[in-house]
């Protein structure tokens, strides 16, 4: 473990013996022989512990601590003290010292301390480092969308993101739910706090509200320990519970009880537990109907239906589709590790034309999917083929005889293999520069067999035997 320590005491013996025992390793080790050099040296240089003596002339170990905190509280400092200072010691740890050393000590005492500070810095600077990602990653110009409805739902995620409001979303499922959950908690007041999302369709009752409540030993069978629920591990912070119209009815009166009253009780527990959690609730059904018959209680509606915000399908917003597309195209490309950079103008009309029932996370398979299969930087028509559903068969087709039958089955199966003939037709021509001849060399097919596959499935070469137009 590497790391840059500085030794801070009056005594020269004291100073050279930390640094015969810490630079045996791989720490960079400096020394400071008072308190005001120490804290001349802690603001021009980067250290990640300093072991600091608490009886020093004119500045004390105690003061030099405070300074440090007050300016670099990621800073670890171990504080080197007396038998007779055990209870200075102690007054500086609840200051914000690591831990601290009585004297005399040993080489591997001194040792084992400064690594465990340097651990937790470590752990720390990671845990940082993770929520200055978190937090980038979810701002709200990272949410692709530029369409008037997206940009309203922008204006009311900006209101209501500072605030400490239940919000409920509404949208169908795929449209983004838990992004813009996680954008409204990473541009709150508790983005230092967990962001925690239930799933309220993956589990059962009882292991719901064990999971939301916690349980404590012994109170059902299996409960061979106690379990901390996800509203005390939420405490803080953010809870998301998604799909919230499919909690049942005794589930939704205790969590009723946790928004009125702040309150709750593990299951089979006789304590009650305080908790202080924002509740981001979201929903693809429509609440107010099933208030009406009776699946949701009406008083935990009004209760989440404060600050409502409807996220609207991709299919109202076509706008967004190409930005979108390329967002993920970019995202996919760095993920696989391929160099996938443009859409083709046939890809591109498939996409836009596309109902897209999954709405933004169909979209997203379906550029997975694209860059996986494609074998240049190009995105084309024929890496698309799974949004091309097969044609139900239509009530008039429905056969009379035998034959009827037959003729059916025939003209269905000739159906199901056309986007794959045309898939094989393209990817030989554009392996072989767009020369007929070398394609169907290649494919080991007649010349003329290869092009009446062309001409059946529209495949029309430019001018000069350049790629078709769509491609």
């Amino acid at each position: 473990m590497t790391g840059r320590i500085l030794v801070v005491d009056d005594e020269e013996i004291v100073l050279r013996s930390c640094v015969r025992i810490l630079a045996g390793g791989d720490f960079a080790v400096d020394t400071a022989a008072d308190g005001a050099e120490a804290l001349r040296k802690v603001d021009a240089a980067p250290y990640d512990v300093v072991v600091l003596d608490i009886m020093m002339p004119k500045l004390d170990g105690i003061e030099v601590l405070q300074r440090i905190k007050e300016a670099h509280p990621d800073l670890e400092v171990v504080m080197v003290t007396g038998l007779s200072q055990i209870d200075t010691a102690v007054r500086a740890m609840k200051l914000g010292a690591f831990d601290y050393l009585p004297k005399p000590f040993d080489p591997d005492e001194l040792r084992m301390v400064v690594e465990r500070a340097l651990e937790r810095r470590r752990l720390l600077q990671e845990n940082l480092n993770l929520r200055t990602e978190m937090g980038a990653k979810y701002r709200f110009e990272n949410i692709v969308g530029a369409s008037p409805r997206m940009q309203e739902m922008f204006r009311l995620i900006g209101r209501c993101a500072p605030t400490n409001s239940t919000v409920l979303l509404i949208g169908e499922s795929g449209t983004g739910k838990e992004l813009v959950a996680r954008a409204i908690h990473y541009n709150s007041l508790r983005k230092e706090k967990p962001f925690v999302p239930v799933d309220c369709t993956s589990l059962s009752e009882n292991l719901l509200e064990s999971e939301l409540f916690g349980h404590v030993k012994g109170s059902f069978t299996g409960a061979v320990s106690s379990k901390r629920g996800l509203f005390e591990v939420a405490n803080g912070g953010t809870l998301f519970l998604d799909e919230i119209a499919n909690l049942s009815l005794t589930i939704q009166a205790k969590l009723l009880r946790v928004i009125q009253e702040r309150e709750f009780k593990a299951v089979g527990d006789t304590r009650t537990q305080s908790t202080d959690i924002r509740l981001i609730a979201a929903t693809n059904k429509d609440l107010r109907a099933m208030v009406a018959a009776g699946s949701f209680r009406d008083d935990l509606y009004y209760r989440i239906n404060i600050f409502p915000i409807q996220i609207p399908p991709l299919r109202e917003r076509r706008e967004d589709i190409a930005p979108l597309a390329v967002h993920f195209l970019r995202r996919f490309s760095g993920e696989v590790g391929k160099e996938v950079t443009e859409i083709s103008d046939g890809a591109m009309a498939v996409l836009l034309n596309h109902a897209w029932p999954g709405n933004v996370r169909e979209l997203e398979n379906t550029m997975h999917r694209a860059v996986i299969l494609a074998t240049d930087k190009v995105v084309r028509r024929a890496h698309l083929v799974n949004l091309v559903a097969p044609e139900p068969l239509a009530p008039a087709e429905v056969p009379r005889t035998g034959e009827d039958l037959k003729r059916i089955k025939k003209a269905a199966r000739e159906k199901s293999v056309e986007h794959i003939e045309k898939a094989f037709v393209l990817e030989a021509l554009k392996r072989n520069g767009w020369n007929v001849t070398r394609s169907a060399e290649e494919t080991g097919m007649q010349r003329a067999n290869f092009q009446a596959l062309m001409k059946k499935h529209g495949i029309r070469l430019r001018e000069g035997g350049e790629a078709p137009e769509e491609y």
